[in-house]
């Protein structure tokens, strides 16, 4: 299963709020448990998935940037203090598809695909999630200027986690 169909899997079972969702296709299988509140949604969401026994990255894919969070401004990771800053209540939200390990860009030598202050198009590469050995890019659905930068490089996110703040407007 790919990583595009797992995560359009995930966005059935978040549709019809599902509690429990169990697939097993020849070796690989899969178990999605949601806990759900009648009213506000999703409380806890649990993805377990086995590695498979052989997996290998493509190899154009780059390595794990291990030093990529001492290459990265520490300005980058919060708006700036702003009296004249966005409407908080028209932010969008860029969340994580997939559980993994962010990072900002595709190598520790290279810049981050996007920081604050920085315009985006909906289909734009804004990180890189890396999920059991391969790397994900991970693209905005929204257009707008990137507001926040929620999480560090190098940290596990989880999913439906937020990435990013986007200004719409």
């Amino acid at each position: 299963m790919s990583i595009k169909e797992l995560q359009e899997l995930i966005k059935l079972i978040n549709r019809y709020k599902l509690a429990e969702f169990n697939m097993k296709d020849g070796d690989f299988e899969i178990f999605i448990r949601s806990d759900q509140d009648p009213i506000e949604g999703p409380i806890q969401q649990v993805v377990q998935m086995p590695q498979p026994a052989f997996m290998q990255a493509p190899a154009a894919m780059p390595a794990a940037p291990a030093a990529a969070a001492a290459t990265a401004p520490a300005a980058d990771a919060a708006a700036p203090a702003s009296s004249a800053g966005p409407d908080e209540s028209k932010l969008v939200a860029v969340k994580s598809p997939m559980v993994g390990t962010f990072y900002r860009s595709s190598s520790p030598d290279k810049p981050a695909f996007v920081k604050v202050g920085d315009s985006i198009n909906k289909g734009d590469v804004v990180c890189i999630i890396e999920a059991m050995k391969l790397f994900n890019e991970i693209e905005s659905e929204v257009s707008g200027t990137i507001v926040k930068v929620l999480v560090e490089d190098a940290q596990p996110v989880e999913y439906d986690q937020v990435l990013f703040m986007v200004d719409p407007g």
